[in-house]
């Protein structure tokens, strides 16, 4: 039974986990605080951990109705992240370990997502029956990449973005047309009565033969397209369509990479997660792809793709299935440890 920590951004999250069971899985947000700045500071998130880590522990223990001394390991994201941030779940996850003299379990936050797709249910069970080899897409508000993902602990990285990550160009881009932060779900709701063929926008990399990503292109783009068109942001069908266009150019690169290196490498399976996952125009467009090309397709549940602590819990229970090494207590932090 593990006790596991997220702190690598501006979520704060405790979960408990057995036998690839999630029994809690507790997550305060930082959103409201950080939107004052339009964006997350990463001092602020610092502190914010600080208040509410123990507290959420103390919590995710109680919904799991389990005492610390009925734990068999504990585990944190290492990395990658805010370096202030990741130094909060990291230190207290080894204080932990080391005063209930359990094994410890420094889990890659990336690598986390990539098996949070098989986590189905509610509450959440991972299902690893049926697993595959794969394409995974990790997208969100820092990252955009691909992997192979050969086996459950095998994979292999295929490309990632070379400057903005999606989910960074669905904030910017809401920036520049007023919407508040995070911009990505007000985008994702306004698109909903928008045309996405209102306006035409770039589909960065799209047609190109590697797997990497480009989108501050696309996020310039509209830069200049409000410059031209100011009138538009006193128009609220205009935004709509505004919004439903750049969703559709952010969507399209996505789907049509994920889906031509299925093809390239003879995988049946497809898998998305990271909280740009939690996009209805991705889900929708990933699976109609998929049902066209025969791929099983395993999306993230929504309240998984964001930052939390069941999917690092529930990786290093994994790992420590799969016989790996606990973690050293006197590991640091890793805010750019890269996935390969």
């Amino acid at each position: 039974m593990f006790l596991a920590f997220e702190t690598s951004c501006d979520e704060t999250s405790a979960a408990v986990v057995h036998e690839g069971r999630v029994l809690s899985n507790v997550v305060s947000s930082q959103i409201a605080m950080h939107a004052e700045y339009g964006g997350v500071v990463p001092e602020l998130a610092a502190r914010e951990h600080l208040r509410n880590l123990m507290p959420l522990a103390r919590a995710a223990l109680r919904e799991a109705h389990i005492s610390p001394s009925g734990l068999t390991g504990i585990a944190a994201t290492q990395g990658p992240g805010l370096p202030s941030a990741l130094m909060v779940g990291l230190k207290a996850a080894q204080a932990m370990a080391f005063e209930l003299r359990l094994p410890f379990f420094g889990i890659h936050h990336h690598e986390a997502h990539l098996y949070s797709p098989w986590l189905q249910g509610k509450p959440p069970v991972a299902d690893f029956s049926q697993f595959q080899p794969n394409i995974s897409l990790i997208v969100s508000g820092g990252h955009t990449m691909l992997l192979h993902v050969v086996s459950e602990s095998k994979h292999h990285l295929l490309g990632s973005t070379v400057d903005d990550a999606a989910g960074e160009c669905f904030d910017k881009a809401g920036k520049l047309m007023g919407l508040p932060y995070p911009a990505g779900p007000h985008i994702d709701q306004l698109a909903a009565q928008g045309n996405p063929r209102a306006f035409d926008f770039p589909r960065p990399m799209l047609t190109e033969p590697h797997d990497d990503f480009s989108f501050s292109g696309l996020k310039t783009s509209v830069r200049y397209f409000l410059r031209d068109h100011p009138a538009l942001l006193g128009d609220v069908q205009g935004i709509r369509d505004l919004s439903a266009s750049v969703q559709a150019a952010i969507v399209e690169v996505l789907v049509g990479k994920t889906i031509r290196a299925a093809r390239r490498l003879g995988v049946r399976c497809v898998t998305a997660s990271g909280g740009v996952t939690c996009n209805s125009r991705l889900r929708q467009d990933l699976a109609a792809a998929c049902q066209r090309e025969g791929f099983q397709l395993r999306l993230a549940e929504r309240s998984l793709c964001t930052d939390n602590a069941a999917m690092i819990g529930i990786l290093a229970e994994r790992k420590a299935l799969h016989g790996a090494s606990p973690t050293p207590l006197d590991v640091d932090i890793l805010p750019n440890w890269e996935l390969v």
